[in-house]
């Protein structure tokens, strides 16, 4: 299974997380629940039979730009701000009650979580600074939250590139500069390697990416505004923009991509959130298929919530007065074949020009989509 936090385009056009957030294994999720300033931690375990809350209310209620995090054991790892402190800790019911483990605090103008980690162990925070930013490991470390690397730059983004935790991808502005996704090692002390250059001034943002099969999901304004992408890494093929995801007066964001296709990334499926004047809806999307499955969302949909199985069946958590916890399933393979969209597919356009050069790396790791060598098993576009 794959998850993601759910995330929004901010007004940097970067992604930005909007309060629910599920564990890279789909066990787990986590918001601030309530009413009016009555804010409270919720856990929501999505593993067993039918899905359930737990709500880890404290003393006093929670403000609005606290950020919660879920861990693979059942804990919420919780981010409370108190002017340039933010403190950190970690919830967990204690039968009628909810216990909180103090893990420390951290001094910093910025900081965010990053989306839960692979491992489902650790957490990780980005403080963007005014010449840098920094990383941080907050939950699963042994002496409280501890600084693992200094990226030179301001970054913002965060999409994890393998199932161990190691590669960090984060969208970076040097000096007044174009943002540029790059990948950075965290076992490596913060080795910072290109991922995405498609022209040398354009934005060039990561949104999601498929560990398994090596699919990105970009948003760049190289065809000159800014568009959704996508390209694999390690492949030969430039960054394709398909024109299905250009939706008058309405905005896209991708949200969550099947995991599993190892060979075949083109056929992953992609869930994206589309915003506009009536509301919120769901939107399905294959790159081998090239046309955009437009369906209503269920009533009370955590709006950006969702997440894949490998089977391609699709998970929406929501909430209503009648059902407070509820996941609706809706099976990808079918709505494609219903044809919801009947219109011809439609053409994509390519930003960028492949690279002729030989050459095959020993391993598959992060390169510039513009001048990828071909890689294993990773030869789609």
């Amino acid at each position: 299974m794959t998850a993601c936090a759910i995330e929004t385009a901010a007004e940097d056009g970067s992604v930005a997380s909007t309060g629910f957030t599920i564990t890279a294994g789909g066990s787990y999720a986590a918001r601030l629940a309530g009413d009016g300033e009555a804010l409270f931690a919720e856990r929501w375990t999505l593993d067993g039979p039918e899905p359930y809350a737990v709500p880890l209310p404290l003393g006093q209620p929670e403000e609005r730009d606290t950020e919660v995090l879920p861990l693979a054991d059942g804990r919420v790892l919780i981010r409370r701000r108190v002017e340039r402190r933010h403190a950190f800790s970690l919830l967990y019911p204690t039968g009628p009650g909810t216990g909180e483990l103090p893990l420390g605090g951290i001094e910093s103008a910025e900081l965010r979580l990053l989306p839960p980690a692979p491992d489902g162990v650790c957490a990780y925070a980005l403080a963007p600074g005014p010449r840098s930013t920094a990383i941080w490991l907050v939950a699963g470390g042994a002496f409280g939250p501890e600084h693992v690397a200094e990226v030179p730059g301001r970054c913002s983004g965060g999409v994890w590139l393998d199932r161990t935790g190691r590669m960090l991808a984060l969208d970076r502005q040097l000096e007044g500069g174009p943002v540029k996704a790059v990948a950075v090692d965290l076992e490596r002390g913060g080795e910072v390697t290109p991922l995405l250059q498609i022209t040398e001034d354009s934005d060039d943002r990561l949104l999601l990416a498929a560990p398994d099969s090596g699919l990105l999901v970009i948003r760049s304004n190289a065809p000159g505004h800014d568009r959704i992408g996508w390209g694999v890494l390690g492949s030969l093929l430039p960054v394709r923009f398909p024109e299905c995801l250009r939706l008058a007066d309405c905005a896209v964001t991708p949200i969550a991509v099947q995991p599993g296709q190892v060979l075949t990334p083109e056929s992953c499926a992609v869930a994206l959130r589309i915003d506009g004047a009536a509301g919120s809806w769901l939107g399905i999307w294959c790159p081998s298929g090239r046309r955009l499955h437009q369906l209503t969302a269920p009533e009370g949909w955590l709006a950006g919530a969702g997440l894949w199985s490998p089977e391609c069946v699709l998970q929406l958590p929501y909430a209503t007065k009648a059902v407070p916890c509820g996941v609706a399933r809706l099976d990808a393979s079918a709505i494609t074949a219903r044809e919801v969209i009947t219109e011809p597919a439609q053409a994509e356009c390519a930003g960028g020009e492949p690279y002729g050069g030989a050459g095959t790396p020993g391993a598959w790791k992060p390169v510039p989509l513009r001048e990828a060598p071909l890689s294993g098993g990773n030869a789609g576009g």
